[in-house]
């Protein structure tokens, strides 16, 4: 008799909790990915305490999920916030991508974060939009698949053509130089612009706006269609 009421109230506490995920789904949804896009930054927090065994650990859950090469991340606590090919090979003395992905920074550099900048605008958009669809969930239409594939399109050109640049070679690609873009716009802006991954550069700025907008559509995209299912929203 005990042990039945023991397990009525520990399924009732279950399935309690069950409907409020289930009601709340988006809050819980918000608040993951809140911490996921937060996380990232604690590492090269870590690594300036001398918490190193923290950071790694960071470093090592989001390698799997990015690249982390250093001359496309941001830097914390350093001279500057972003450093060129040029400036990493000094110090480490390679261009082999698993010896640059390794390097995470010194004292004087500042230390990386644990995501590259264009995950960074790609799931921080993603929580952005999370939060803005809380707001205005009523008001949000369902997107169909052929405009977000048009959406998405900006991030798959610009990430497709720096994969077959990376294929000739750090440094060394028509990514790194982008003499093309140099001719089409008869060198316009400064060699700085054009050449490299520094913070808004060319490749940067491609890299910030592609991966916020893929990022928003994305939410746009899967949250409304969330709530549907859950019978927040009609499609």
């Amino acid at each position: 008799m005990v042990e039945s009421s023991i397990q009525n109230s520990r399924s009732a506490v279950l399935n309690h909790g069950v409907t409020w995920i289930l009601r709340h789904w988006l809050l819980v949804i918000n608040v993951m990915m809140g911490i996921y896009v937060v996380t990232p930054f604690f590492a090269p927090i870590f690594m300036k305490d001398g918490l190193t065994s923290q950071a790694n650990l960071i470093y090592l859950i989001y390698s799997t999920q990015c690249h982390q090469l250093p001359e496309r991340s941001y830097f914390l606590f350093g001279q500057n916030i972003t450093y060129s090919l040029n400036d990493i090979n000094a110090v480490r003395g390679s261009q082999d991508v698993l010896t640059l992905r390794q390097f995470n920074g010194n004292p004087q550099m500042g230390y990386k974060i644990a995501w590259s900048d264009r995950m960074i605008s790609l799931y921080t958009c993603i929580w952005i939009g999370g939060l803005i669809y809380a707001l205005l969930r009523r008001r949000f239409w369902v997107p169909s698949l052929i405009v977000t594939a048009i959406l998405l399109t900006p991030i798959l050109l610009d990430g497709g053509t720096h994969f077959i640049s990376d294929i000739q070679g750090f440094g060394q690609g028509f990514r790194d130089t982008n003499d093309w873009l140099r001719a089409l716009t008869g060198g316009t802006f400064s060699s700085y612009f054009y050449a490299g991954d520094g913070l808004w550069s060319f490749n940067s700025v491609m890299r910030m706006w592609t991966g916020a907008l893929a990022g928003l559509a994305l939410a746009w995209t899967i949250y409304p269609r969330i709530d549907g299912f859950f019978g927040g929203q009609k499609q």
